[in-house]
């Protein structure tokens, strides 16, 4: 009985020893499925994961900068790729997280806008009291579309920006009046069950869709390659990609 007590602590401390903690830095629109992975990550592995959340334009100052030191690094591809430019991650064993399509919110009780086709769309926008949207990828694309229609200084007085898609949410959950909230669409799915109603995606013809990937990092004292290795695989499996699927984060390209 002892000596099976003795193997049992002995097998618990080479457990415990063997743990890492692996640090994650990823875009915030991948939060409804990144989450659940990682924590069956931790408990299927007994490594700990610590995740932050940050904007792409965020994660490629402060991983270019060297501010923030991740072990792995998820983003939209094109981030990924100026940071594998700087020697800041690496070139391969990148990992197809899946991609996020921009959507439109409103609160609940609201006017929900007709999103069948880009002029419907247009026309919500103009009949908006308030147009939200963030300052980060998805908001630099939305910002774009405007200019393009010609229809910046028209909804400039009525436009209100956020540094990120969660704010960006939670203000027309919380808001008044005939808003409309454009954003990645796991964002709005996020408020789905506080009330916030995802009325749609973009209308195809000027859907903007991001794709992320993962990749580790080029870095100094940090969490074992085999842990790191460990973490990419599990994000690659079947098992993470119908959570990914199930939180809106679709197939790879």
């Amino acid at each position: 009985m002892k000596l099976r007590c003795a193997l049992a602590g002995l097998l618990f401390t080479v457990s415990v020893a063997d743990a890492a903690d692996v640090a994650v830095l990823s875009a915030g629109a991948l939060e409804p499925g990144l989450k659940p992975v990682l924590a069956a990550f931790e408990r299927e592995s007994g490594h700990r994961v610590t995740l932050s959340f940050a904007t792409a334009p965020q994660i490629r100052e402060r991983v270019a900068s060297g501010a923030a030191q991740p072990d792995l690094v998820i983003a939209p591809s094109a981030v990924l790729d100026e940071l594998a430019a700087a020697a800041k991650v690496g070139t391969t064993a990148r990992v197809s997280i899946g991609r996020v399509g921009i959507g439109v919110a409103v609160r609940p009780g609201s006017v929900r806008p007709d999103l069948t086709s880009a002029d419907t769309l247009k026309r919500a926008l103009l009949e908006a009291d308030e147009v939200a949207y963030n300052r980060a990828s998805t908001g630099l694309y939305v910002e774009g579309l405007i200019k393009r229609w010609g229809l910046t200084e028209t909804l400039q007085p009525r436009t209100v920006r956020f540094a990120d898609g969660a704010s960006v949410m939670e203000h027309v959950l919380n808001g008044g009046g005939n808003q409309i909230g454009l954003g990645a669409m796991t964002e709005i799915l996020l408020l789905k069950e506080r009330g916030l109603v995802l009325v749609g995606p973009l209308p195809a013809e000027v859907q903007n869709v991001t794709h992320y990937e993962a990749a580790a990092a080029r870095r100094g004292s940090a969490a074992p390659d085999d842990a790191v290795r460990s973490l990419l695989d599990k994000l690659a499996s079947p098992a993470a990609r119908r959570i990914f699927d199930d939180a809106g984060i679709t197939g790879a390209r």
